[in-house]
């Protein structure tokens, strides 16, 4: 069995990050969405959040599951014996920060294939960051993320 992993942080989960998912969902017999608990960014939601609502959001793709890890990415990939890692490309920029990321990851774990997908072009513009941003300032996110994490973003800031 194929086994892709798509690894990040998900704070939150966006329709790009989920165009990724429907895409890869696809090409590989199964996918595995990993959360990364304690990266080093300064997070909004906590890992429980993220996992519920990453989970909430891909519960219709019947190939696609949703596990947190801690440490390397690719030791997680290596423990759910999985081959390939999955990654989202929006610009240059993102092409550049994730060749030097697929060159160390190479390096430390050769059998891992990474596999990068275009985000469609309706998404290049959207981050994690720029929603969180607009959701801050009271500013309307959707259609940018589902619907579920709307709601949690509307409860974050309306503390």
């Amino acid at each position: 069995m194929k086994t892709a992993v798509y690894p990040g942080t998900f704070d939150p989960i966006t329709e790009g990050h989920l165009d990724i998912v429907r895409r890869a969902s696809k090409v590989f017999e199964e996918l595995i969405i990993g959360i990364h608990d304690k990266p080093e960014k300064r997070l909004l939601f906590s890992i429980e959040e993220r996992v519920t609502m990453v989970q909430e959001t891909v519960k219709d793709l019947r190939n696609v599951r949703v596990e947190h890890f801690s440490g390397l990415t690719i030791d997680f990939i290596h423990s759910v014996k999985g081959m390939v890692m999955v990654r989202g490309l929006r610009a240059i920029s993102d092409f550049e920060r994730e060749l030097a990321m697929a060159l160390m990851n190479k390096e430390l774990a050769p059998d891992i294939e990474m596999v990068c997908l275009m985000t469609s072009s309706r998404y290049q513009f959207l981050s994690s960051s720029a929603i969180k941003e607009i959701a801050s300032l009271r500013g309307s996110v959707k259609g940018m993320v589902p619907d579920n994490v709307v709601l949690a973003l509307d409860r974050k800031f309306s503390k």
